[in-house]
């Protein structure tokens, strides 16, 4: 069982390693500090009783959690932003909402390096529509969703080979599929 005192000294040692990784993942630094922040009250609300060498696995899986729910917040509030913006007249050009989302998603992009990005993530979801459905499932848990090879093997029903096999033949597929593009990553 982690003392106060542990767990305020690991809290203090991951805080700035778990706001890089979260400012690294989701491009926002107000919305990383909330999500570690987060991540670190439940981690002492409900594991401050676990032993101290469990707490570095503890928090790293909370924060991961935590950051998919962001993501996940994110995506149902811009549906219901795109949704309520069909409702404006044509001749509403300027609607506000559209310019804060256009700000915040291009914050630190040229408008030439914006489009070209959209083109080339267009191209690249494009492509993984296109892998069967198996190397798909498995691509996106193992490199989208960040789960690792046992997480997916069991959240496919298949083997952690299986699982290897199918990130293997999707990342190849997707490789020369892009290549021939003209894209390299």
């Amino acid at each position: 069982m982690a003392t106060d005192k542990e767990l305020g000294d690991f809290l203090t040692s991951a805080e700035r390693r778990a706001l890089k990784q979260t400012v690294f993942a989701v491009r926002d630094e107000d919305a990383a500090l909330d999500i570690v922040q987060d991540a670190m009250i439940k981690l002492a609300e409900n594991y401050g009783d676990k032993p101290a060498a469990e707490l570095t696995f503890l928090f790293q899986r909370i924060l991961h959690t935590t950051i998919l729910d962001y993501f996940r917040r994110k995506k149902v509030r811009d549906a219901r932003i795109t949704l309520f913006s069909s409702f404006q007249s044509d001749d509403d050009d300027n609607d506000a909402i559209d310019r804060i989302d256009a700000q915040a998603s291009n914050f630190s992009l040229s408008s030439e390096a914006s489009v070209s990005h959209d083109q080339i993530v267009g191209q690249i979801e494009a492509e993984i529509q296109k892998l069967p459905a198996r190397q798909r499932e498995a691509f996106v848990m193992r490199y989208w969703e960040d789960m690792d090879v046992a997480e997916t093997a069991a959240a496919m029903g298949c083997s952690e080979g299986s699982v290897k096999t199918h990130c293997s033949r999707a990342v190849r597929a997707l490789s020369e599929a892009l290549t021939a593009k003209g894209i390299t990553l």
